[in-house]
Order: structure tokens, then sequence, then C-alpha cells
């Protein structure tokens, strides 16, 4: 973005410079004259106009201080103007080499200043009504995002009654004798109502979250191989600590996705959480089968997320290590003072 933004403005004074030197090359000024004498009209008009636009405008201007950036604006073209009083006279002697000239001081000063004070100004303007239309593009653009997240929500309202009086339909037609998947469904509807109803806040009971990290782990139990030995264990937790929610989640699901199948060794997902001395500890490991993580291979885009989320939510707060092998995964993810 900033190397595109140099670029424009580069391009933009390259063409502003070639058309004054071409059309002030049309009167007495030849060639050569007009390429030196435009350049140093370049140089104090650009300064002006950075200096308006990056100091006077969003500072003044913006603000509606009217007065004080009328008089930055008219101050800023006389310095220049006077700057360019003994930069003329200087080219004009030892650039031009033009012996025995009489120069007028008001006369210099005057022609800059009309010459500064045109072109300041109409780029200004220009600048000005480039900025506006963008701002209402942008606006328009956000009044869209507004209505579309609007409708989101309002399906949402919709949606999840309409989920719990699904599972409690199947509920009612899973079989008695059927306790495991029974069970399992009562498990998988109090995770959603988690999600659903208790996850819209900055920092949620870490209790909450450890009843929700069994749930899952019940539910994976119900699925996965019977050679995987699954473990959790939560030490030193208690009701006073909270964390962001669903921030370990991701991170536990890569574990029961991604663990191996093999023959050879001992299969397994482990998880941790500890708090000590105000920091919470987090880890998960599992092993992986090679042929399996050769073949099928993760996008990468819930971790990325969670790392963007911590970034957020932990800013110099937290430490995140991943050692990935050929034979194991593990995640270590350590929150500071929570």
């Amino acid at each position: 973005m900033k190397t595109s933004k140099t670029i424009y403005h580069l391009t933009f004074w390259v063409i502003a410079y070639l058309s004054w030197v071409f059309i002030f090359r049309n009167g007495t000024l030849v060639f050569t004259h007009a390429i030196t004498i435009q350049f140093c009209y370049l140089l104090f008009i650009s300064a002006n106009y950075y200096f308006n636009a990056l100091y006077t405008i969003p500072q003044l201007l913006n603000k509606k201080r009217y007065v004080k950036f009328g008089l930055c604006f008219l101050g800023g073209i006389v310095i220049t103007a006077l700057m360019r009083v003994p930069v003329s006279i200087a080219v004009i002697t030892y650039v031009f080499k033009v012996k025995n000239t009489r120069f007028s001081f008001p006369g210099i000063f005057l022609d800059s200043f009309v010459n500064i004070f045109f072109w300041v100004a109409c780029i200004l303007a220009a600048h000005l009504v480039i900025e506006k239309i963008r701002s209402q593009l942008y606006i328009e653009q956000i009044e869209k995002e507004k209505a579309t997240n609007e409708l989101n929500f309002l399906r949402a309202q919709f949606n999840p009654h309409f989920l719990f009086n699904s599972i409690n339909s199947i509920y009612g037609h899973i079989d008695k004798s059927n306790k495991d998947a029974r069970e399992m469904l009562l498990v998988f509807s109090e995770m959603l109502r988690y999600q659903l109803y208790e996850c819209n806040v900055e920092q949620i009971a870490l209790d909450s979250e450890i009843n929700y990290i069994r749930n899952y782990i019940a539910i994976q139990r119900g699925r996965i191989d019977e050679r995987i030995v699954v473990s959790f264990c939560a030490d030193g937790i208690n009701g006073q600590i909270n964390v962001a929610p669903l921030l370990f989640i991701t991170f536990i699901e890569n574990a029961f996705k991604y663990v191996g199948f093999n023959e050879d060794r001992q299969n397994q997902v482990s998880i941790g959480l500890q708090y000590q001395n105000s920091n919470l500890v987090f880890h998960v490991f599992n092993t992986k089968d090679t042929f399996v993580n050769q073949t099928e291979k993760s996008s990468g885009l819930g971790i990325a997320n969670t790392k963007r989320r911590l970034e957020i939510l932990y800013p110099g707060r937290h430490h995140l290590q991943i050692v990935n092998t050929d034979t194991d995964y593990e995640v270590t993810l350590t929150l500071f003072n929570v």
C-alpha cells in the first residue's frame, strides 16, 4: 500500500512538472530555462502541498479551526515565496550566467507568491474533492456492511431455535436402548448452547470453558479408534479465572483431526491446563501418522485466526509455541497475568 501510494505521488509530480515545462516553454523562456525554473517551482509547490495535506487540513481545517488554517496556509506560501527570491537570483546569476542583471526583489516575490498560491490552491482543491469522494464511497460501503450484519443477526435469532428443536426431535426418535447415542446428542446440544448463548462475551469463566472441552472430548471418544489414548488434566483451576471463550478449541480440534493410527507405537492425544502464579498454561499433544499427514494437509485457517485473536486480546501477554515433527505435533500456549 505504501509503495503504490509513493508511486502515485511521484507520477503525479512528474506529470505536473512536464506539463509546466511545456506550457511555459511557449512563452519567452527557452527550453533549458523552463526546465530549471519549473523544477524550482516544483519544490516549493510540493512542499506547500504536503504541509497542508499532512498538517493544516487534518489538524485545522477538519477541526473547524478556519482562522488558524488560513493563517498557516498563507504563511507557508509567503515563506516559500521569500525563499524563492534568493534561489531565483542564484539560478539567473550562476546557472544561466546572465551578467549585469538588475533584480527586483518585490517583483520576484510577488511573481513567486502568485504562482505558488495558484498551483497549491488548485492541487489542494482537487485533493479535497478526491478525499470527499473516497469518504462517501467508504460510508456507503459501511452502510451496506451494516445492513448485511443486521440481516445475519436476524437470521441468527432464528437458526438456534430451529437447531435445538431439531435436536429434540432427533433425540425423541432414538431408541431408548441406544444410550450412547442419546447421551452424545445431549452433550452436543449442551456444546451448541454454550457456543450460541454463553460465548457472546469478551471473558468467560474458565470452568465453563473446561466443561466445553470435556464435552468435546466425550464426543470425540465416541468416534475415534480405541487404539488412541486420550487424556485431559486441569490442575489448579477455580472459578475466579476468566479467559476469552473458545480460545483453545482450535488446537484441540486439530489434535483429534490429525492424530495418527500407528501400529508400532502408542497413539495419543494429551490435553492439559495448569494455572500457577497468575499464568495459565495450555498444552496439547498428539501423535501423527506420516502417511496421513502427507496426503491430507490442513489449510491452517483456524490456527491463523486463533493467532490473530491472541494478538488482539492478549497483546504482549501470551506466548505460543508450536512444535511440529514427523512423529508428533505439540502446542504450548501461555497466558500471562490472567
